[in-house]
């Protein structure tokens, strides 16, 4: 079957509710049901983090990061990161551990480990560009950064279950002007993208600006989420393995990059925040 039925298959499964996530990822999104519910108490929120070490790392690796924490004080427990960073971000966090699941169930491969690392530093260029040049929610930006590659990682999750899903035709070629997805591939990549954010209970104002990203335009001067996330995705020192439109259409940040602002570029929030990006990403790769 050639990429674009399977593509279809998936498409269609996925719009009928048929998501299937691996054992892992399920476990986390339950987890994430029950923080989202208004009625839990801190003591029930500590809990089911405790209970889930991968969302226990990451809960108290943000809280230690220099974006939550000005201070500098050391937190070492879960109780104490939670009150730090807010119910809002742990709940962010919880999405994100859902797509660290569905990597953690996939062989190792160049591929996996790639799109990983460019989805955690797009969320940390997103969280400083938020800040310093759209006038965005920083912590929307970072969330939003964090699971922008969320339908890859599930098309990759079940490439086994369909042979030729990925091909060497569906990798980045950074230096090409050939186009890599054709209109009807796009559209599909996008409907089993926005069934999995829609499953997952992401706000529809960061779904709606997910997919601006993944359509690809950039404005100028960029001013919404969706112009953030296509700055952070071309800055992001690590690529996507996987095109993007808007890595065709000439969308080039970095040659734009002192046309952003009016009192400072681009290039000079980004050398100031040079160790916030690096610290954030690592924390977010834990």
């Amino acid at each position: 079957m050639e990429k674009s039925a399977i593509l279809g298959v998936l498409a269609a499964e996925v719009e009928q509710g048929r998501l299937i996530f691996p054992t892992s990822a399920t476990a986390a999104i339950k987890i994430k049901e029950k923080l989202e519910d208004p009625d839990c108490s801190i003591d029930s929120v500590v809990r089911l983090i405790q209970a889930e070490p991968l969302l226990s790392t990451k809960v108290v690796a943000i809280a230690n990061s220099v974006v939550f924490n000005r201070s500098g004080r050391k937190i070492t427990d879960v109780r104490s990161a939670v009150t730090l960073i807010g119910m809002r971000t742990v709940r962010n966090l919880a999405t994100a551990v859902v797509v660290q699941q569905l990597v953690a169930s996939l062989a190792k491969s160049e591929q996996v480990t790639q799109l990983w690392k460019h989805s955690a530093y797009v969320a940390a260029l997103a969280q400083v560009i938020a800040r310093r040049v759209t006038r965005q929610d920083p912590e929307t930006a970072m969330f939003a950064g964090m699971i922008h590659e969320i339908s890859w990682f599930y098309l990759l999750a079940r490439e086994k279950y369909y042979p030729g899903l990925i091909d060497e035709s569906m990798a980045s070629s950074w230096n090409s002007d050939e186009e890599l997805e054709d209109d009807s591939e796009l559209n599909c990549e996008i409907t089993i993208g926005t069934a999995i954010l829609k499953a997952l209970s992401v706000p529809d104002l960061v779904l709606e600006n997910i997919t601006y990203l993944w359509q690809g335009y950039l404005a100028f001067p960029p001013s919404s989420l969706g112009d953030t996330l296509l700055i952070a995705n071309q800055l992001a020192p690590v690529k996507s393995p996987f095109a993007l439109p808007s890595d065709q259409k000439g969308c080039d940040a970095c040659a734009n990059v002192d046309l952003l602002t009016d009192d400072v570029t681009l290039s000079d929030i980004l050398k100031d925040s040079e160790d916030e990006v690096r610290l954030l990403t690592e924390a977010l790769c834990t």
